[in-house]
């Protein structure tokens, strides 16, 4: 993995997105579950990311997601239920357990209806 300093723009929407959609960030405390400052605050290099803040608050700006996860393992994906952006690991091909449920619903469905034309 190829790693390359962060842009003004990159670093800028980062610190945005923290302060406002961050559900572990605090004004007065910081990063609430490292009991210290905001990891995301200080990065400047591509690279290693907050977990939370890739899956939880980066999909929320498809541009930044795109941009910061271009060229890594973890790519921004479409949800095949409701079309969402997500960012995709491995072979997760659903957003949510919800939208998983729902696919596998519709292709139980599927195959019954299968079945049934047959006999």
């Amino acid at each position: 993995m190829d790693s390359r300093e962060l842009t003004r723009w990159e670093r800028a929407v980062i610190r945005t997105l923290v302060v406002r959609e961050c559900a572990n960030y605090d004004r007065e405390d910081g990063c609430i579950p490292l009991a210290s400052d905001c990891y995301m605050f200080h990065k400047w290099w591509t690279g290693s990311y907050c977990l939370y803040f890739v899956r939880a608050v980066l999909p929320l700006d498809p541009a930044l997601m795109v941009s910061l996860l271009a060229n890594t393992e973890v790519s921004p994906r479409t949800c095949g239920i409701c079309g969402q952006e997500f960012a995709g690991h491995g072979r997760q091909r659903y957003c949510s357990p919800r939208c998983a449920k729902a696919a596998q619903r519709r292709m139980q469905r599927e195959y019954m209806r299968k079945r049934r034309d047959k006999c």
